[in-house]
């Protein structure tokens, strides 16, 4: 019961002119209370020629009342100040983070409860009564508080954007339509949405129909196919032996290619060795045949015939067949068998594509 009174009791302390709780409160004639310095400044603005209104009521005052500090109600301000710490509201009254705040409230701010799209400003409950209750903001057109409210409100014409261009796909105010999008395709904001309304719906049920569908797609492949860590053992496994493999392959072939450079120096050891045994006993012979050569110059100088005749039928007698040896010389050797053997391993390698 007390919250409630304390409640109560805040509206009806409130300063018609700033929207707040009144501060060194005065009241004029008529009776209606406001913050000393707010009604000050009221009349300095308005200063209708000795003329004097009443913000709320309009009466007129002349000469300008004699403003006196309501000490009475100075003094229930007081106590309805202290209550109000006392029973200070939740958190949840004020203004929190991607909460649109209240323009009106001073220090910290509550959150607004709605936006007034003539005023530009946004109000907490306490500070929206006034719309609620004056029949100056009768006509003040509200909806739910936005912190974008600056994004309703067309830059030109500082009007409400309550009309969509269909030719240029953008909101416009009803300024706009008289303007520069005279020409184009118009339609209020409201009788557009009614159009697309039941499309949006019909996509959205489109939308639901395909989530559905790949859900139990998915659903299928979790069932069908093996988890994903028996998938990732499984390639590693395979990777693991694909380079064992691979492994062992090249270094068979690193053993090939060993054996085959052995086999090329043994087959080049063995040619050179018999080409130059072939090549010494050419020269053995060759100085053998120079030697009778010139024991045969010899003897046809000399003058002894008996000798001649016993020395020619010696050296003119034909080499036996042990003495002089047929020698072929072949000009390439021949690595034919290692050409084979490479080639048949190239083919092998090549059969593992």
């Amino acid at each position: 019961m007390a919250e409630a009174s304390i409640c109560v009791a805040h509206d009806h302390f409130i300063c018609p002119v700033c929207l707040d709780l009144l501060k060194d409160p005065v009241t004029i004639p008529c009776g209606h209370s406001y913050c000393g310095d707010c009604i000050e400044d009221y009349w300095v603005q308005a200063d209708n020629a000795g003329v004097y209104r009443c913000p709320q009521c309009r009466q007129t005052f002349t000469p300008r009342p004699v403003l006196g500090r309501n000490t009475m109600l100075a003094e229930v301000l007081e106590k309805v100040k202290k209550a109000e710490v006392q029973a200070a509201p939740p958190d949840r009254c004020y203004a929190g983070p991607g909460d649109a705040e209240c323009d009106v409230c001073i220090g910290r701010k509550k959150k607004a409860v709605k936006s007034c799209l003539v005023c530009l400003a946004s109000y907490c409950e306490t500070h929206l009564q006034p719309h609620y209750e004056s029949p100056t903001f009768k006509k003040h057109k509200l909806i739910d508080a936005t912190g974008q409210l600056q994004d309703k409100i067309c830059s030109l014409h500082e009007k409400l954007l309550e009309i969509y261009c269909r030719t240029d796909r953008q909101r416009i105010c009803r300024a706009c339509v008289m303007d520069e999008h005279r020409t184009h395709d118009t339609v209020s904001a409201a009788a557009g949405r009614t159009e697309k309304q039941d499309q949006v719906e019909l996509m959205k049920k489109e939308f639901q129909q395909k989530i559905q569908q790949r859900e139990e797609e998915m659903e299928d492949l979790r069932q069908a196919c093996p988890s994903v860590c028996l998938q990732r053992r499984s390639a590693q496994a395979a990777l693991e032996d694909t380079e064992s493999i691979f492994g062992e392959m090249m270094r068979s072939v690193e053993r090939r290619r060993s054996e085959v450079r052995d086999l090329i120096g043994a087959q080049e050891k063995a040619a050179i060795h018999r080409a130059e045994g072939l090549q010494k006993q050419a020269e053995q012979e060759i100085a053998e045949l120079k030697r009778r050569r010139s024991e045969l110059e010899q003897i046809l100088h000399s003058g002894d015939h008996i000798h001649f005749l016993q020395k020619c039928q010696c050296l003119c007698a034909p080499p036996g067949p042990g003495d002089l040896s047929s020698i072929t010389v072949s000009p390439h050797c021949s690595f034919e068998d290692v050409r084979i053997l490479a080639s048949k391993m190239k083919q092998q390698l090549e059969d593992l594509k």
